[in-house]
């Protein structure tokens, strides 16, 4: 199960998916208060690894996973992507000429430490880097609140797993009375009451 500690997504097999990396990330790092210079480093990184599973021979259906990590007591982030196919990243010295292959050369760059293993389903792999961010924070307690005070880019509890708020739009109930639809990371959106009470990160309130 995931904690806010752990925030786990899947992305179809499109380019689309690029961007929508880069906005997730930005979302579960702005929750975490993550500073700007450690945003500025993962962004690159996830950019890169990615495209690089989306290349990746696989069956059409098969979607790839991103894992963004976060651990106070080493000071560190760690960006995961996995993919069904098989083959080792490798690190490339392309020459002068060459317009591509130097997407591990600037992970490597970057990342305090790199590397891959089998996915945990034990298909395909998995590739990591790991950043230094000396100002990561622990997770931190809960609150409830109202539905209708959540705000995008926080976090909430939904069946018993946190999902960053990509979203909120207001929508009459169909019982009558507000309601709150809340697009999520990762799973259908979530529709509830507006006066619903949502388990929240405590420091990530509003309103």
């Amino acid at each position: 199960m995931a904690s806010s500690n752990d925030i786990t997504f899947r992305l179809s097999r499109s380019r689309g998916s690029v961007p929508r990396a880069r906005a997730l990330l930005h979302a579960v790092l702005g929750g975490w208060g993550v500073g700007q210079e450690v945003l500025e480093e993962a962004e690159p990184v996830l950019s890169e690894l990615v495209p690089d599973a989306l290349r990746v021979p696989v069956p059409s259906d098969r979607r790839i996973g991103v894992r963004i990590a976060r651990s106070a007591a080493e000071g560190l982030l760690r960006l995961e992507v996995g993919d069904a196919g098989g083959g080792r990243p490798e690190v490339r010295e392309p020459g002068e000429d060459e317009t591509g292959g130097r997407g591990l050369l600037l992970v490597a760059a970057l990342a305090h430490r790199w590397g891959y293993g089998e996915r945990a389903a034990g298909t395909g792999k998995t590739v990591f880097a790991e950043l230094k961010a000396p100002g990561i924070v622990a997770e931190p307690a809960t609150r409830e609140v109202a539905a209708v005070m959540v705000r995008t880019g926080q976090t909430v509890r939904v069946r018993g797993e946190w999902r960053t708020v990509l979203g909120v739009r207001s929508d009459p109930y169909a019982a009558g009375g507000p309601a709150v639809v809340l697009e999520l990371a990762e799973g259908p959106s979530l529709r509830v009451r507006a006066a619903e009470p949502l388990t929240l990160r405590t420091g990530e309130c509003s309103g």
